[in-house]
């Protein structure tokens, strides 16, 4: 497979994980937006959609990595770390679900921090207003979950801010596979 289309990697990911999300909540009428994380849908234990899911967020991370090492690296270096890095903490909250409490609450954190991280790199790299559009809207879904502002599960922010993350990640995917800088 050539460069070029190793970039369509950076469109497939999030929606090979937006489908197995959906797929994960329409199978679970026990999940709840105002109570719930994402992850109660993984939890091995408590979950009958746990392989579903959880198969989900790893093969995401598996297609995030390859797109970062790929295409995605020479369009932008320092934030493929970046994506590297969020795609293998996503691969680590699957295969430490939350049956494993603690590791489970290390490794979202590093998950969602990494996003964070690849936003405030590709900011620097590329001048992109779509990434600070994300990470503004990513931390404010954060920060105003974490002083209650709203009543929601934590899965509000979850969603909010890997949607704002991935819509610069997706663009970044078809500027590279049709080869032009700016759309």
């Amino acid at each position: 497979m050539n460069e070029r289309n190793y970039a369509l990697l950076g469109l497939i990911a999030p929606l090979v994980a937006i489908f197995f999300i959906a797929a994960s909540i329409a199978l679970s009428p026990w999940f709840n937006w105002g109570t719930d994380a994402l992850s109660d849908l993984g939890h091995s234990g408590n979950s009958e959609v746990a392989p579903l899911f959880n198969f989900g967020l790893l093969l995401t991370g598996f297609l995030m990595i390859v797109y970062s090492v790929t295409s995605f690296r020479g369009h932008a270096k320092y934030t493929s770390y970046f994506l590297v890095l969020a795609g293998l903490a996503l691969q680590l909250v699957a295969t430490f679900d939350e049956a494993y409490k603690p590791l489970h609450f290390m490794v979202s954190v590093l998950f969602f921090a990494s996003l964070g991280f690849a936003s405030i790199s590709y900011i620097i790299e590329k001048k992109s207003k779509l990434a600070v559009a994300a990470l503004i809207i990513g931390a404010a879904s954060w920060i105003l979950y974490g002083l209650k502002i709203y009543s929601a599960g934590i899965a509000v922010p979850e969603t909010v801010s890997s949607m704002a993350t991935v819509t610069w990640v997706m663009l970044s995917a078809i500027r590279i596979y049709f080869n032009k800088e700016k759309l």
